[in-house]
């Protein structure tokens, strides 16, 4: 009985006890819900508030705290502000930036030629640089011609190029018989022909393989001094020789423009008064196929050039006019003593500048520069001329004069020392340490800064290729444009596609690196980004630009350097700028008005690095046809 009444009681209390609980959770649940309905009313976006607002049910419960009555009065506020702050108004504002006048498809700011006219003709001085002044600048896109058509892919590109990109017939005419250029219908054909090699530039590299060693790695990169149609840099690559071919803006029209339609490395160029915009030292091979420069004339000033551009132990390769005169001077139409004074004019400068002829066969004539020059100190004195410079920058080579003087070769040890170092053979010349890096010449740059460099450039390539799947695919472009190179980084991740990249380090720089890129086996000049390019409009098929507007912030506007970038590049080009984020908002803004398509995407470290990449593509579009409204555009 007892443990039957204590069963009874602890039922009892346990009953109560539930019955508490209960009535806790449905207070609980009311209190809950009036909660939320005030609060929804008072926050709703049509709530009237009145004296009687539901603000007056929290303020009705007792409470004594100060510190509680206080915080009635905080705005409380739970949103992120992780995020980037909105741009200002004015950065979204797009301003549409119209096409230019047709007749400004082929304008080369720089190189134009009627401001050309104003300057002296003495020494084709009148052919160098002369660009515009500020209030001189086009503030349009350049169009492409009527019927412009995206250029044959390489190596097919090589012997064809649309008669509609280069309208020019005039070097067909010209040159009818030396097999430079032919017009068939709708395109051109290169048969590969020079003056100077009727038989084909293959056969030609051939006779010159004969001579020297072409094969072995040692030759890679390669100048040719008045180049036609590029020919001779056209066939080089097929072995593994990448060369710059560069000639003026004269009367052999539109000749690097179809070197350029070609996909080979060329520039416009005149050899005057100022140097080649390359640094010292940096060609394996130099070469004139009847470049009408006169050698021999200005106290050797450019042989002296070409010496300053040269790789100790490096070749110059001369046919035409002398060599050979002896079967040559009637269909000259020269005599055979100007010819025999002006060849002994060049093998005196020759001399002068401690080359070594190696050989004169046939139209071939081939010099040897000295690989340092011990020997060269010690016979200055039996050539008083040309002295040694002094106080004299080599690498130096942006509207830097040319001086009748011998750029001196790094200092050596022993006679048979190689200058500045030995140079690895290619392939294996791409990733070896520079020599330039190893000796320290370069500042702030090491051997472990050039291997990370290395690195990190396969990485963020990888990456492109991986937003941008054009450039993945071989093939879909071939010109391409490096604006601020540092150490060849980007081209020397793309080395295996078939494509060139011309790496142009700025002269506003802190390190001047073009020296390491060309002993690196690679090509590139240097570049002031506020002034037009020595190229034809719609020269390339891809741009890249690392850090260039932070480079040039406060030195020259973006929206010009954004217009000279639209002229150089192909219709369906492509181009990808990595910068600080502030800066590629304002450059979409105006890349926007100028009808590119793009978007900002992530650092390839992911999206909490400030700096981002701005991938875009130019759209098609030409000037109009002839008969058609200009205030109109052909567009696909």
């Amino acid at each position: 009985m007892a443990n039957t009444a204590g069963s009874t009681r602890l039922s009892y209390i346990t009953f109560k006890t539930k019955q508490a609980n209960l009535y806790s959770i449905t207070l609980v649940t009311i209190l809950c819900t009036i909660f939320y309905l005030a609060g929804m009313w008072q926050h709703s976006p049509g709530a009237i508030r009145s004296a009687t607002s539901p603000s007056s049910i929290f303020t009705s419960v007792p409470c004594s705290s100060t510190s509680a009555k206080a915080s009635t009065n905080l705005n409380l506020d739970f949103s992120a502000h992780h995020q980037a702050p909105d741009s200002p108004p004015t950065l979204a504002r797009v301003t549409y930036i119209p096409p230019c006048d047709p007749k400004y498809v082929e304008y080369v700011p720089c190189e134009d030629t009627h401001r050309s006219l104003k300057f002296d003709r003495d020494r084709l001085i009148y052919r160098e640089r002369h660009c515009p002044e500020k209030t001189e600048l086009l503030k349009c896109r350049v169009p492409a011609p009527h019927g412009y058509t995206v250029p044959f892919r390489w190596p097919e590109s090589r012997q064809f190029a649309w008669y509609a990109n280069v309208p020019h017939k005039e070097l067909t005419v010209e040159k009818k018989n030396q097999n430079w250029v032919r017009f068939q219908g709708d395109r051109f054909s290169f048969p590969g022909g020079g003056t100077m090699f009727p038989r084909g530039a293959d056969a030609y590299i051939d006779d010159i393989g004969k001579l020297i060693n072409l094969q072995d790695g040692s030759i890679r990169t390669a100048i040719d001094t008045g180049c036609g149609v590029a020919s001779w840099g056209a066939y080089l690559m097929s072995r593994n020789i990448l060369a710059v071919s560069f000639a003026p803006r004269d009367t052999h029209e539109a000749q690097v423009q179809f070197a350029l339609e070609r996909g080979v490395p060329a520039l416009i160029g005149v050899m005057a008064s100022i140097r080649l915009p390359y640094p010292s030292r940096a060609f394996d091979m130099a070469h004139c196929s009847r470049c009408l420069i006169p050698w021999g004339q200005y106290d050797g000033l450019y042989l002296i050039e070409v010496d300053r551009v040269l790789r100790p132990g490096g070749y110059w390769i001369l046919s035409g006019p002398p060599v050979n005169w002896e079967s040559h001077w009637k269909g000259w139409n020269r005599t055979t003593e100007d010819l025999k004074s002006e060849q002994n004019g060049i093998e005196t400068i020759a001399r002068s500048l401690c080359w070594k002829k190696l050989i004169q066969k046939k139209d071939l004539a081939i010099w040897q520069k000295p690989t340092n020059h011990v020997h060269c100190i010690a016979n200055r004195r039996v050539f008083k001329k040309p002295r040694f410079c002094k106080a004299q920058d080599p690498d130096m080579a942006w509207y830097t004069k040319m001086e009748t003087c011998l750029t001196p070769l790094p200092e050596v040890s022993n006679i048979k020392e190689i200058a500045g170092g030995q140079l690895t053979k290619w392939p294996e010349r791409l990733n070896a340490i520079p020599p330039r890096v190893n000796r320290g010449a370069v500042d702030g740059v090491t051997a472990e800064m050039f291997r990370e460099d290395t690195a990190l450039w396969k990485k963020r390539v990888t990456y492109y290729k991986s937003v941008d799947y054009q450039l993945a695919q071989p093939g879909r472009y071939r010109n391409l444009l490096d604006m601020n190179a540092y150490l060849g980084g980007f081209a020397a991740a793309l080395v295996d596609d078939p494509l060139w990249v011309m790496n142009t380090v700025p002269v506003e720089a802190k390190i001047n690196t073009l020296g390491v890129i060309y002993e690196r086996g690679l090509i590139g000049t240097y570049q002031n980004w506020c002034e037009a390019m020595s190229t034809y409009p719609r020269t390339y098929d891809l741009i890249h630009a690392d850090s260039v507007f932070s480079l040039y912030k406060d030195r020259c506007e973006m929206k010009d350097i954004l217009l000279e970038m639209d002229r150089i590049l192909r219709p369906e080009g492509s181009v990808i700028i990595r910068d600080d984020v502030d800066i590629l908002v304002k450059i979409k803004s105006i890349t926007d008005g100028m009808e590119w398509e793009g978007r900002i995407a992530d650092h390839e470290n992911g999206p909490h690095q400030r700096e981002k990449i701005l991938f875009a593509n130019k759209k098609y579009w030409t000037a109009p046809a002839p008969d058609q409204n200009q205030g109109t555009h052909t567009a696909r």
